[in-house]
């Protein structure tokens, strides 16, 4: 019998961190399991590159990018782009292109990632969009209506939302809103208590476990995300798979998975934008069965079997590539 081919995943963030590329390279590692020898690492050595490797983060993961290219030059290396490499980083950062030229293959996470790239690294590209499983859950009394999750840095904008909360504390009764994350940055946790404290309906609860942070999104009833640079956010593919809606940031990672006429939109940064948006939903029960069905519609797209399908699909091309030296 063949030995399996041996598969390194490399991220900048390992389960600690409970973030989105944890959360990538944990579900890839599995789906690779039956068909591959995986490990996944937030460093590595270039001569225990496996057969394979498979890289978060064009920036974060650079070094571990250009030492596999440097002394492994045949070795297929596939760079998988979040939402800072994209919007961000690509555009200011040497390396994070370096890592773009030393890459065999290149994964996005939505098809709108796409026209972020130039001529050459498009032809390298594929749109794996990421999926979650299932997961139901009423909404019980004690519920908040609405729950946000990612963790508290600039780019998750969780200033806006809390800034929507201070407008909604206004209203005669004012939705309940849920906070989770930790505060990667200290002063937005200073923020949030402050929230806390002049918003009765807000409640920043820091971090939770994954589990418990997926409960909270399947039994609310919406999920905000006010991000300004996502790649495709596995928090907006939970709630479409929870059967929750989305009260979303109009930027190209949130589009790229709802599709560009979702109606449940507000602009990157407005507030005002966000708490006329959630007054609507709460109001025009029709508006807010629009939104369910819409992301009933997108549904589909991220279910687990696709993401298998495509990621394994992925290792194999890239590996029978490599053996004829294409």
């Amino acid at each position: 019998m063949a030995a399996l081919p041996r598969v390194r995943i490399v991220t900048p963030a390992l389960a600690a961190a409970n973030n989105g590329n944890w959360h990538t390279a944990a579900r890839w590692r599995d789906f690779l399991a039956p068909v591959a020898t995986v490990s996944v690492t937030d460093s590595l050595v270039a001569d225990d590159a496996g057969d394979l490797l498979i890289a978060l983060h064009a920036r974060r993961s650079a070094a571990a990018i250009a030492d596999a290219r440097a002394l492994r030059p045949a070795l297929p290396i596939v760079v998988v782009l979040t939402g800072t490499d994209l919007y961000r980083d690509l555009d200011v950062d040497a390396s994070a292109r370096h890592s773009l030229e030393c890459a065999s293959r290149i994964v996005v996470l939505q098809e709108a990632a796409l026209a972020r790239l130039d001529g050459a690294s498009r032809a390298k590209a594929r749109v794996i969009v990421q999926s979650a499983p299932a997961l139901r859950a009423a909404h019980a009394a004690g519920d908040p209506e609405l729950v946000a999750v990612g963790h508290l840095r600039a780019e998750k904008d969780p200033e806006t939302l809390m800034r929507a909360a201070r407008l909604l504390a206004t209203d005669a009764v004012p939705p309940s809103i849920a906070h989770i994350g930790a505060a990667l940055e200290p002063s937005l946790g200073e923020l949030a208590r402050a929230t806390m404290d002049a918003c009765p309906g807000y409640r920043w609860l820091g971090a939770l476990p994954h589990h418990a942070a997926r409960r909270a999104i399947a039994s609310a009833r919406a999920l905000v995300h006010t991000s300004r640079i996502e790649g495709g956010a596995n928090v907006v593919i939970e709630a479409v798979r929870s059967g929750v809606p989305v009260l979303a940031s109009r930027i190209d990672g949130n589009l790229g998975l709802l599709g560009g006429d979702y109606g449940g939109c507000f602009a990157a940064g407005d507030a005002d934008a966000l708490a006329a948006l959630v007054r609507r939903f709460r109001a025009d029960a029709a508006f807010a069965q629009h939104l369910r069905a819409q992301c009933a519609a997108r549904e589909p797209l991220f279910r687990p079997a696709a993401e298998r399908r495509a990621v394994r699909a992925l290792v194999a091309e890239s590996l029978a590539a490599a053996s004829s030296g294409r």
